[in-house]
């Protein structure tokens, strides 16, 4: 028989905890900052999570004693997950060990050349002289740029709600004085000559579903952010991050349901009130925070009486990000020379990225984004053996590609593109492999069109333009996570959990 679970908990010895119920759908890095946000703001939490463990597109894989972080491998901005800590009375450092990159990344260019690109200012500038001494000032004059977008963009936009017109229009003489209208690509341009540079400095935003042709150049502000607080990686991965989080949002008193999925986020007289399960398990809430997809949450959780703003044509018509194809391999020998990230370009930029985005093509010559854990952590692999992944940005599932039968076929064509630049022999020491495609991503993580980013974000997808953190149409419903403000990466969906402090009622206010 389905269950109705009331909104407060019964204790064995008869007690009741009358704090006000808050249903956080999904365990990504926006769910979980939600959850340690709302339990420090009085509220009991339940946390659904479709999947058997904490993560979302952080989720571990593990196989044949090789550790795969799933997604996210890039940690800047360590002070967004200390404030996460610290709301709960402890050190981040106490439970994560987090690990300065140097380099930040290595990106090779189809020649065989590579830039070591890293926080050693003296060693960029050293780079860019062998290349273009012309551009030394002009990458300079670019990084003030970058950091007037994340005074702006990062400060003092990141983590305010633009659920109105009026909010939007206050900030509006601070985007036009930043060009906000101009892509991070021609950003980059006004400052450095060199193509090579070009790329060097702009590539950022594909890390978070952006086409650096066209995403605002406000996104530049990531280098400044990864110049002032550096890139770092977790000890244990990624997953140890996730592992901590979860641990504190159980010592608020808070708790998880593992292989819950949400079939419908009811509503009643304009309210969301709680969420059936798949399962037909029925849960009353006083708030639900969906950090599912947002497209995903509209769609298919919200029945379309509900939706005025985010109808399904809206949904339908909206740009997305790139989907993404990950191949999670492990070997039997190690690759000392290879560090922990590196980006390998194919031989265009501009125009394959045109084929991802605008024409939804699978180019031949893809570039992609190599991570070695074990550069760092060798525990992620067996003695003597490398952890790795390739991700491969590939349209999203619009372009019709059957990934069942293509996938084996693409994944052999990175595995050739490897062996032929910084893995040799590569495919005679796999020990380990597994593979993840936009399909995937549709039916394992419920992203909307198999994008892996959710919505592109372009100026016209920004701030209030995008799914608003506080529901438009439905109330006591929120959004966290990659498709709402202010967008994907770790800071990004962990600052939108931030935004809830705004919009959201303070705990003991609810039920007053």
């Amino acid at each position: 028989m389905n269950s109705i679970q009331p909104i407060s908990t019964i204790y064995a010895d008869g007690s009741i905890d009358e704090k006000p119920h808050a249903i956080v759908i999904g365990s990504g890095f926006g769910g979980l900052a939600a959850a340690i946000r709302l339990g420090a703001r009085g509220y009991r939490v339940t946390v659904l999570e479709k999947l058997d463990a904490p993560g979302g597109r952080a989720y571990v894989f593990h196989e044949n004693g090789y550790t795969f972080d799933a997604g996210p491998t890039i940690i800047t901005a360590p002070f967004v997950l200390e404030d996460l800590w610290s709301l709960c009375g402890r050190k981040l450092e106490d439970d994560v060990d987090l690990r300065p990159m140097d380099p930040f990344f290595r990106i090779r260019f189809d020649d065989g050349t590579h830039f070591d690109y890293s926080g050693d200012r003296d060693a960029i500038l050293s780079q860019i002289d062998d290349l273009c001494p012309a551009d030394k000032a002009g990458y300079l004059a670019y990084l003030q740029a970058s950091e007037e977008r994340y005074r702006v963009g990062f400060e003092q936009l990141g983590t305010k709600s633009f659920d109105s017109l009026a909010k939007l229009v206050k900030f509006l003489p601070q985007m036009i004085r930043l060009r906000g209208d101009k892509s991070v690509y021609k950003l980059v341009s006004k400052f450095v000559s060199n193509e090579k540079l070009r790329m060097v400095m702009s590539f950022h935003p594909l890390l978070i579903g952006g086409n650096p042709f066209s995403v605002t150049c406000i996104y530049s502000l990531i280098s400044y952010l990864e110049q002032r607080w550096g890139v770092y990686s977790a000890m244990g991965g990624t997953g140890s991050i996730v592992t901590g989080l979860a641990d504190l949002i159980e010592s608020q008193g808070s708790q998880f349901r593992f292989n819950a999925e949400v079939d419908e986020i009811l509503i009643d007289d304009g309210k969301a009130v709680g969420v059936r399960l798949q399962s037909g398990d029925t849960l009353k809430a006083d708030v639900v925070v969906s950090n599912a997809d947002s497209a995903w949450t509209y769609r298919h959780l919200i029945k379309s009486e509900h939706r005025k703003r985010w109808t399904n044509q809206k949904l339908e018509k909206a740009h997305y990000s790139n989907g993404l194809f990950v191949w999670y391999f492990g070997t039997r020998k190690t690759y000392p020379d290879v560090p922990h990230h590196s980006v390998l370009l194919g031989p265009r930029y501009r125009d394959l990225l045109k084929d991802i985005f605008k024409h939804k093509k699978l180019a031949d010559d893809f570039s992609l984004y190599l991570h070695r854990p074990t550069a760092t952590d060798p525990d992620m692999a067996p003695e003597g053996c490398d952890t790795f992944y390739a991700l491969v940005p590939v349209p999203h599932l619009d372009a019709g590609i059957d990934w069942k039968n293509h996938a084996e076929t693409f994944r052999l064509a990175i595995q050739k593109r490897l062996e032929e630049t910084v893995l040799p022999d590569l495919g005679e020491h796999i020990d380990a492999s597994l593979l993840m495609t936009p399909l995937d991503f549709q039916d394992r993580l419920c992203s909307y069109k198999g994008a892996g980013f959710s919505f592109e974000p372009r100026i016209s997808q920004s701030a209030w333009f995008r799914p608003n953190n506080r529901s438009e149409d439905i109330e006591g419903l929120y959004l966290v996570g990659a498709g709402t403000h202010p967008g994907a990466g770790i800071p990004g969906v962990i600052s939108s959990a931030q935004v809830l402090d705004e919009v959201v009622p303070h705990g003991n206010s609810v039920r007053a």
